[in-house]
């Protein structure tokens, strides 16, 4: 199995029904999804052809705490493209690359990271030309990112301030009038 680096997302592909899949997995209720307990730095977004499990969409929203809408939102924006089965393709089927994709999504929007800048990630490491600049690409969308949310903090940091300052007045007001 062909692997390219990703230590952008930090996923492998694996089989997820094991018992041993089972114990590295727990569902983070803050972001109502599961959760590596471990990070790899390697993931295989193109399945292996040996492995031709496939998954519905209910099965897949079960395993990831999500719903079926937020898959069918992820499809419309690229980043999903499951095959079509039954009356009139009524029917989606996954592939392993997909899931794998659906597994990276979900660690990109945990890690803040838009939806654009997620799929440009992902379709990135689809194709294994030169990882160095894979992860240059990577490290520049952290950096942004990392700006931003310092930013944010700074300014929430600010608002505490005036917060805390309005609170002293007052407290000092309420205390010169019952003294």
């Amino acid at each position: 199995m062909e692997r390219y680096h990703a230590a952008a997302l930090g996923f492998t592909s694996h089989d997820t029904t094991s018992p041993a899949h089972q114990s590295r997995f727990a569902t983070n209720s803050t972001f109502g999804h599961s959760v590596s307990r471990y990070n790899s730095l390697y993931v295989n977004v193109n399945a292996n052809p040996n492995n031709m499990s496939t998954y519905t969409i209910t099965e897949l929203a079960r395993e990831f705490d999500v719903t079926a809408r937020a898959i069918r939102f992820y499809e419309d924006q690229g980043l999903l493209s499951p095959s079509r089965e039954g009356a009139g393709g009524r029917n989606r089927v996954y592939t392993g690359r997909d899931r794998t994709r659906l597994k990276l999504t979900l660690r990109g929007k945990r890690l803040g990271l838009s939806l654009a800048e997620i799929k440009s990630l992902v379709d990135m490491y689809e194709t294994p030309k030169d990882s160095a600049a894979q992860m240059h690409r990577f490290l520049t969308v952290l950096g942004q990112h990392r700006e931003t949310l310092e930013q944010q903090r700074e300014d929430i940091e600010m608002s505490l301030a005036e917060i805390q300052a309005h609170e002293d007045e007052c407290q000092r007001l309420l205390a010169a009038q019952t003294a």
